[in-house]
């Protein structure tokens, strides 16, 4: 056959288009054989120590066995989580930099503390989900959770009540439970639970509503006690301890702990890291580290599950949150 009448210059730049055509495909499929191929950043949008650096850290544990490269927790508190939650939102969207989300994501825009939303992440899995508690010193003056709310209804009330910062979710579960009884609290924001519950400890607050786990150690020193829990049904290892429902008060919350990425994550990534991650939460190092501090360890709920629970949450939240703002 005669090539000579061919444009071959012509051909040639056509062949190079149709080449280029096929890279992104080309680097979407590489991409997905060789992800992760460096250490995955987890951002955890609280100081050490509290339940959402603990679940973060028992993840990290368990999921070097299902992945090849390490995740390495990175604390990142300020602003009630806005801060690491904010850096997230705005990452590269690679699979290299997750954030533990947390209830708060899904009324922070309400409380006024950030201009994102629990859609601008993507949800990943819910790795596990605790109620609040209300805990006092062992030595303070009430025994059931009557005698607080009796004395924190009186017009000189001066209760103090420890949270997790302004507009956190052990905010919003005391001052939902001031509204459901008519108390008076006198909110203490702190950086964290873990921090609210050493204030506790120290005298330097007269409560805190923080969840079972973060208190459950210093419960079973004899420290502290818990007058009651703010779930549907008695929390283990607190068997003796009543919820509000048992004692008139209709009112249940609590804080689930995930993971989430940077919305326009491909695919093809959040499908590793959800295997990963579903394999990883029956891990026993996972499992045995949750239940020796008392975090539960049956609640894990895929993608779908927790998108569903963030957009139940968002609409409960809204009219508590703006009613916290407009007494600001």
């Amino acid at each position: 056959m005669n090539y000579a009448h061919l444009p071959w210059r012509n051909l040639a730049a056509s062949m190079g288009l149709a080449a280029l055509a096929l890279v992104p495909c080309a680097q979407l499929a590489v991409a997905a054989d060789t992800y992760p191929s460096k250490r995955i950043e987890l951002v955890v949008p609280w100081q050490a120590g509290g339940g959402a650096d603990v679940v973060a850290r028992a993840l990290s544990a368990a999921a070097a066995k299902h992945l090849p490269q390490p995740i390495v927790v990175l604390n990142k508190p300020g602003a009630t989580g806005a801060v690491g939650l904010g850096e997230v939102v705005h990452a590269k969207p690679d699979g290299y930099k997750l954030v533990l989300s947390s209830s708060e994501l899904t009324f922070l825009n309400y409380m006024g503390l950030a201009k994102f939303t629990y859609q601008d992440l993507v949800p990943i899995a819910r790795l596990n989900a605790d109620p609040a508690a209300v805990a006092v010193r062992a030595d303070a003056p009430w025994n059931t959770i009557e005698q607080f709310i009796a004395d924190a209804r009186k017009p000189d009330s001066n209760v103090r009540v420890g949270n997790a910062g302004q507009g956190s979710t052990w905010h919003m579960a005391s001052t939902a439970l001031a509204e459901k009884t008519g108390a008076r609290f006198n909110y203490i924001p702190f950086a964290g639970g873990a921090p609210a519950t050493l204030a506790l400890l120290g005298g330097h607050i007269d409560a805190v509503t923080v969840s079972t786990a973060e208190v459950a150690t210093y419960v079973e020193a004899g420290k502290l006690k818990v007058l009651a829990v703010m779930a549907d049904r008695r929390v283990p290892g607190y068997d003796n301890v009543p919820t509000l429902k048992e004692r008139n008060i209709d009112l249940s919350i609590g804080i689930w702990r995930g993971i989430s990425a940077p919305k326009g994550t491909p695919p093809e990534v959040l499908a590793v890291l959800k295997t990963a991650i579903a394999k990883a939460v029956r891990e026993p190092i996972m499992v045995q580290t949750l239940e020796k501090l008392h975090f539960s360890t049956d609640t894990y709920a895929d993608d779908v599950a927790l998108q569903a629970q963030m957009v139940r949450e968002a609409a409960q939240f809204r009219p508590l949150a703006s009613r916290i703002v407009a007494q600001q």
